[in-house]
């Protein structure tokens, strides 16, 4: 099979890349990646020359770009992992979302028209969903609070509308976090783990203290979206989650006790702008197919915690100090 992977130089495409090539000795892959801040070569040097992996950069909101890889590669499947996505800098700039998580996604759909692609699997979020204080269903309506989830949700309505107008051969997938090895420095696991590791506190926001998430190891997530490419149904909607809500405090915490440092390690920060409380999903529907996460929560962070000890060499010439800076000027410090 010839799989053709967008963002596959990020966190979770180079992951999911790499478990692909190992489960699959007969499987290909293409990745198609910007190469934006998050978008890191290292993160795959360790298969660069696997003779069945491929790399092109390329924007996928460049339509003439898109058109001709996929019309070179001609692939079975294309798996969108490309996008903007953290929440902060959507605040900063919101039109840099707009134009990867939208219009990204549409050139996506109209390579897959004119290409005649078998399979379109676009990876998306809970946060589209909003703060939720009952677990989000496939049904449970958009409603975005953030730049970011309001461009993830455009994303996903526009996969929606082609299904239904083309019947194009989509499936749409939301998620709950994800962590573990080779996560930019940005978001809360990597960012507190590398800061506290440079002898820095870690800047949790004031609705820490009550903000509810749900965490899942890259590995699961992979093995999930393995599960939907081979198991799920064309035009269905999939949430992806671990089961386990836990409050952003009890995370710093859980890191805290880990690498042996103080509560005085951490920095409060004004909380965000629109700042949804809680995300939960009941992925029921997924699970019905065959799939449940294999890793605790517990297990995984100390196994992401050793990796990022372990690989100093990678992060730190990630970390210049510039988001802790922009925790504490953009919303000043508590």
């Amino acid at each position: 099979m010839k799989l053709f992977i967008t963002g596959g130089a990020g966190f979770m495409g180079s992951n999911f890349i790499r478990f692909m090539l190992e489960k699959y000795p007969q499987y290909e892959i293409l990745n198609f990646d910007k190469l934006t801040y998050a978008g890191n070569l290292e993160n795959l040097r360790d298969i660069e020359d696997n003779p069945r992996y491929h790399f092109i950069q390329g924007d996928i909101a460049d339509e003439n770009a898109v058109n001709t890889a996929v019309a070179q590669y001609k692939p079975e499947v294309i798996i969108n992992y490309a996008a903007e996505t953290h929440v902060d800098r959507s605040i900063m700039a919101p039109k840099d979302f707009l134009i990867t998580d939208v219009i990204g996604t549409y050139a996506l759909l109209e390579a897959v028209r004119a290409h005649q692609v078998p399979k379109f699997i676009q990876i998306s979020t809970d946060e589209v969903y909003g703060g939720n204080q009952h677990k989000s269903t496939e049904e449970t309506r958009f409603d975005p609070s953030s730049p970011y989830s309001a461009s993830k949700a455009g994303g996903d309505l526009m996969v929606q509308a082609y299904w239904k107008t083309y019947r194009t051969p989509v499936m749409r997938t939301h998620s709950c976090n994800f962590f573990g090895p080779f996560q930019y420095p940005e978001k809360i696991i990597p960012l507190f783990v590398t800061n506290l590791l440079e002898g820095k506190k870690v800047p949790l926001y004031k609705g820490g203290e009550h903000n509810v998430r749900e965490f899942i190891y890259t590995e699961d997530h992979c093995r999930a979206i393995d599960h939907l490419l081979h198991y799920g149904e064309l035009g269905e909607v999939y949430n992806i989650s671990s089961g386990d809500e836990i409050k952003n405090i009890e995370v710093t915490k859980k890191i805290l006790h880990t690498l042996n440092a103080s509560e005085e390690m951490i920095e409060w920060v004004a909380d965000r702008p629109g700042h949804d409380q809680r995300y939960s999903l009941d992925s029921s529907k997924i699970r019905e197919l065959g799939w449940e996460p294999q890793w605790s929560f517990d297990e995984a962070l100390l196994e992401t915690i050793r990796w990022y000890q372990a690989h100093e060499d990678w992060w730190r010439p990630l970390k210049n100090g510039q988001f802790l800076e922009y925790y504490q000027k953009q919303y000043k410090k508590e």
